[in-house]
């Protein structure tokens, strides 16, 4: 069940750059962890975040909502300086088509974040790809945030458009090859 966030109408302005973008997804699993440890690295370092929860508890520093519009998912992605994510495939791929290369921490069954392993496995596949980078505890999220705010450039994606080509020709070889077996 998703809490009201009396702080959307007021805070869904997202901060002035540089600023960390975190979402958690819409699952229903709350995902209170990743929550706590952006708020308290915020509260440490003084960078801005915004966040956004689901079902998870609000911050307490960093402005947020429980969630977003999908325009301003898409804003919020491609005017980060970092964005910080569950393993979620579709939000993966959203931040990656937003020119970022997410830093990724998946959700834990065994803390109750999720109902399987499933986001733990996808993220060391697409962390051994060079698509992410996994970042599954606190030590080397703080690391690869430092190094993001540091190198501007660091975890940009310049150009989707030979790769998003590639991918496109290479799914729809897959799918002539699928109908061609099937005598269409």
């Amino acid at each position: 069940m998703s809490h009201p966030d009396t702080r959307l109408e007021e805070e869904l302005r997202l901060p002035e750059a540089p600023f960390v973008f975190v979402t958690v997804g819409t699952d229903h699993h709350p995902f209170d962890r990743l929550v706590s440890w952006v708020d308290d690295w915020s509260a440490r370092t003084g960078v801005a975040c915004f966040v956004q929860t689901g079902t998870s508890q609000l911050a307490a520093l960093a402005p947020g909502a429980d969630y977003l519009p999908y325009p301003t998912m898409v804003d919020a992605m491609s005017e980060a300086a970092a964005v910080v994510c569950h393993g979620g495939p579709a939000t993966i791929m959203l931040a990656r088509q937003c020119g970022r290369v997410p830093l990724v921490v998946p959700r834990d069954p065994e803390r109750g974040e999720h109902v399987d392993g499933h986001q733990i496995r996808f993220s060391r596949w697409m962390a051994d790809k060079g698509q992410i980078v996994a970042t599954p505890d606190l030590g080397e999220l703080e690391d690869q945030l430092a190094l993001a705010l540091s190198d501007g450039a660091a975890l940009r994606i310049d150009d989707n458009g030979d790769e998003t080509a590639a991918a496109v020709a290479l799914f729809s070889k897959l799918v002539n090859g699928l109908m061609e077996s099937r005598g269409r």
